[in-house]
């Protein structure tokens, strides 16, 4: 491995694998990969109240199902471990740099009251003032600051600690992404809390200690990240500390709505486990969400994972809004579905199996028959697995109910003619008549009774399907039982031509 690039994908167990989440990992994965460098995994859980019940679980699992692997994390630690920083803080990693900028006095303890802090805002809004935060210790030494405290202590208040702002100080840096930025410190919004009144250290905080101390070179996320740096600029200037390269990637806008892609968003499928239920290939996710934000060069849009990591370049992350198109992810996955049938066939046929129209044993039995009807249905049209659920239902395994529009055809003149010409023919045929005698016969009474098109062909769909559109009639009658469409043919004839 190349020491020199070392990057991390740190998520907080506070949900499941987003889409936006998703893009971080797969671009850190690739950086990692095509530089021969190191992909650390680090778990961000310093937010103890907003965390579910399985979320590092899917993270990882998520992570795994999409094809990604990592070189340290929680499950294979390194030597810069542990990797979770709820355990970095049990074991006190962040608490002596804490202690060093308070002694230093470089961060102070506040005391300041949820209730003080609002009525502070309010009056900054009523001045029609930036929100900030206001210097409680103006002018005091270090001595005296230290007699507050104790004089705080006594009431038995606890403090948050808050670092110093330099507001005179612009902090600047050539980012991967979006190029030279540069942001005041007076944009920050006054002195910000790095560790919490539990002890627990902010994520602006702990993020540069475990950066620093994991030997962090590039860091790449999500646009959103862009008014941390600054924040995170000033730790390391604390410190003296080298400050990593930093890559801002566009944010993910919604293309029917033109906004930023919202958890909120409820017209859009936004997390990995939703589209892995749904029978999405990782595949086609990994080919959809490495586009997000990067393009290759030339025309090609479907490529696997090991040729975004040869072909990768972060030079071609671009600055423009990356747009989640749901349609186009649809046409990616159906293009890894028609790729590789034989892979997706088991799917396929466990859709079925989890949709209650075959059991498990049924299914072993009549695997070339499922084969061979997942075809004639139309798998090349899917856009993920499930869909075969609606395709199959009818008439493989349901039928559906005659409409207005089907007994038109059924009753009409022609419909009675072409009815009776085609159950004549079809009691005659042999049960393992092919799709070409099929064909042949619906020729043979398209000449006899010189009825052709929708009124040749819509009578024999219904009365054999209760359908009038559906897979090619032919190879379709060849897959269904023939004396399942003599009895549906009968009820047919009794219920509407009798």
């Amino acid at each position: 491995m190349t020491d020199d690039f070392r990057v991390r994908y740190a998520p907080s167990p506070t949900g499941y694998l987003h889409i936006g989440n998703a893009r971080t990992a797969l671009f850190n994965w690739l950086f990692a990969r095509h530089y021969n460098g190191t992909f650390v995994i680090r778990i961000e859980d310093t937010d103890a109240a907003r965390n579910i019940a399985d979320g590092e679980k899917s993270q990882l699992d998520n992570l795994k199902w999409l094809g990604l692997d990592w070189d340290e994390s929680p499950e294979n630690p390194g030597e810069y471990g542990p990797y979770r920083q709820s355990e970095r803080n049990e074991q006190g990693i962040y608490q002596p740099y804490i202690d060093d900028l308070l002694k230093r006095g470089l961060a102070y303890k506040s005391y300041k009251t949820s209730e003080q802090l609002k009525s502070e805002r309010e009056a900054q809004q009523a001045a029609k003032q930036a929100p900030h935060y206001v210097y409680e210790y103006e002018g005091m030494s270090q001595e005296e600051r230290e007699a507050e405290y104790a004089k705080y202590e006594a009431q038995g208040l606890k403090p948050v600690v808050r670092i110093r702002v330099p507001e005179d100080k612009m902090y600047e840096w050539d980012d991967i992404v979006k190029g030279h930025i540069s942001i005041g410190g007076k944009e920050v919004g006054g002195d910000w809390v790095i560790q919490k009144a539990d002890g627990m250290p902010t994520y602006n905080f702990a993020v540069v200690v475990d950066d620093h101390l994991m030997k962090i070179s590039h860091v790449l996320r999500g646009d959103d990240h862009v008014s941390n740096t600054p924040k995170q600029m000033m730790v390391y200037d604390a410190f003296g500390w080298d400050i990593p390269k930093f890559g801002h990637m566009a944010l993910i806008i919604n293309a029917a709505t033109g906004k930023k892609l919202s958890k909120r968003d409820n017209d859009v499928l936004q997390f990995v486990e939703q589209y892995r239920e749904l029978g999405y290939q990782p595949e086609a996710l990994d080919n959809f969400i490495g586009l997000l934000g990067w393009s290759p060069k030339g025309e090609d849009e479907i490529f696997s994972l090991e040729e975004f990591k040869n072909m990768f370049d972060e030079t071609r992350l671009s600055k423009a809004n990356a747009k989640f198109d749901q349609k186009k992810l649809e046409w990616i996955n159906n293009q890894w579905i028609r790729r590789d049938k034989d892979k997706i066939m088991p799917q396929l046929i466990e859709e079925l199996v989890k949709a209650g129209f075959i059991t498990e044993d049924e299914a072993k039995a009549k695997h070339d028959w499922l084969v061979q009807a997942i075809d004639v249905a139309g798998v090349d049209g899917i856009s993920y697995t499930r869909q075969i659920v609606d395709l199959m239902r009818e008439p493989f395994f349901q039928l559906g109910d005659i409409t207005d529009e089907m007994k038109e055809y059924l009753t009409s003149e022609n419909g009675r003619k072409v009815f009776a010409a085609w159950e004549e023919a079809y009691k005659a045929l042999p049960e393992d008549a092919d799709a070409d005698t099929y064909m042949k016969t619906i020729r043979a009474i398209q000449n006899n009774l010189e009825i052709k098109g929708r009124e040749l062909w819509n009578p024999i769909r219904i009365a054999t399907t209760h359908q009038i559109q559906g897979p090619n009639l032919p190879e379709l009658l060849v897959l269904l039982d023939k004396k399942q469409v003599l009895k549906t043919m009968d009820d047919v004839k009794a219920k509407y031509l009798a």
